[in-house]
């Protein structure tokens, strides 16, 4: 025990110098020489007396310095690809909004050349969620007044819509 307090003593201030001009944060580097120090420990029983100790001891600070940069270089990466994937997320989130606006411009569009009643009825189910009989009942119309209305907004808004624009609003409607 009083010999490794004497080679810590020796050594400990050289090798926070020797990993520090690496690594250049404090804590890092005190992990470091504390990491060094326990694998001194942990093979005190199996180091050779007559090699060079401050070598081997300058090695394992070597090595660890090396891994942790090694470290600090992928999480590098990856936190650079994360920041990529984010611009690539916002791009798309604003293209979306983009083909969103447009859609719904299109739409509201197809709606103003309805007749005004099917676009008060098309509007009445499907914006306010009212059944046909709530419908009727508001209007003070047959149910199957509603109903005729419905299918005939609903297949004019089919044939003018695209099915490229039909999946882009699919899309749309599912993604933002």
């Amino acid at each position: 025990m009083k010999a490794f307090d004497i080679i810590y003593r020796r050594y400990s201030r050289r090798l926070f110098g020797f990993v520090y001009r690496y690594v250049k944060q404090e804590t890092d580097t005190e992990e470091i020489v504390q990491e060094v120090f326990v694998k001194i420990w942990k093979s005190r029983d199996k180091l050779n007396v007559y090699s060079s100790f401050e070598s081997f001891l300058f090695t394992i600070a070597h090595n660890a310095t090396v891994n942790l940069l090694k470290k600090r270089a992928t999480e590098q990466k990856y936190i650079d690809h994360v920041k990529s994937l984010q611009h690539i997320q916002e791009a798309y989130e604003m293209t979306d909004e983009i083909h969103y606006k447009e859609l719904k411009q299109k739409f509201q569009g197809l709606l103003d050349e309805l007749s005004p009643r099917q676009r008060e009825i098309f509007q009445l189910s499907r914006e306010e969620g009212l059944s046909n009989k709530e419908i009727a009942g508001r209007l003070g119309i047959s149910v199957q007044t509603v109903k005729n209305h419905l299918v005939t907004a609903l297949s004019f808004l089919k044939n003018k819509l695209d099915n490229g624009l039909l999946i882009s609003g699919l899309f749309v409607s599912l993604f933002l």
